[in-house]
């Protein structure tokens, strides 16, 4: 939901401002950042359906003593006390699953899966285009407020104002943000909108997230 509405405000909400809604790099804006959510969602699909490297169950009870030797170390090889399973080194069994992974890090909410060693690099992936997604939000946003600061500073801005254009405190209000005029000529209103900041705080708090999801798996 929180990527839906990320996409609809930056096509709704932001791109039409003026500052961006004139430039030759608008429809360019739209289409990187469609292209970037497909991304993050696909890798989001990988990671979820992907299998994490769980560890086969046996069919039947199993004696593998024989094939230990006890000159031979057993560090490499061992026997799931939970499931049973005769798994490799650096297998962990989950308690959600059920089951043990491969090189097993934890088990995420996110993608409601375990993360291992089948689905990291799709994990990894998947967050990576969330941040890049953030961080082109926030650019946007800032652009678009940035940019009609500008223009409200150039000398033209005296003359909107004697012809009767007044802009609204927050942009709020007859669609928040939306293309549109407080009836008082064509120009619409200035980029701060409601939507623009719950895009602006959300882009944030997800980057934030990602830095601290990076920051563990490195």
């Amino acid at each position: 939901l929180g990527v839906a509405y990320s996409d609809y405000a930056v096509l709704a909400h932001v791109l039409p401002q003026p500052a961006l809604r004139g430039s030759p790099w608008c429809h360019f804006h739209a289409a990187t950042f469609n292209l970037i959510v497909l991304l993050l969602l696909a890798c989001h699909a990988r990671a979820v359906l992907a299998d994490p490297g769980l560890v086969p169950l046996p069919a039947t009870a199993i004696d593998f003593s024989d094939l230990w030797k006890p000159e031979e170390s057993q560090e490499d090889w061992t026997v799931c006390d939970c499931c049973e399973a005769f798994h490799p080194s650096r297998t962990h069994h989950c308690r959600i699953c059920h089951r043990c992974v491969c090189r097993m890090d934890h088990h995420c909410p996110w993608i409601n899966n375990c993360v291992g060693e089948l689905n990291q690099k799709y994990f990894i992936q998947c967050f990576f285009y969330t941040g890049l997604a953030s961080l082109y939000a926030v650019g946007l946003v800032l652009a678009a407020w940035l940019g009609q600061r500008r223009k409200e500073t150039l000398p033209t801005a005296t003359s909107r104002r004697e012809s009767g254009w007044v802009p609204s405190a927050l942009g709020v209000g007859g669609g928040g943000g939306t293309l549109g005029v407080a009836g008082l000529g064509s120009d619409p209103r200035p980029p701060s909108s409601a939507h623009c900041i719950v895009l602006l705080l959300e882009s944030l708090l997800f980057g934030a997230f990602v830095a601290v999801v990076f920051y563990d798996q490195v």
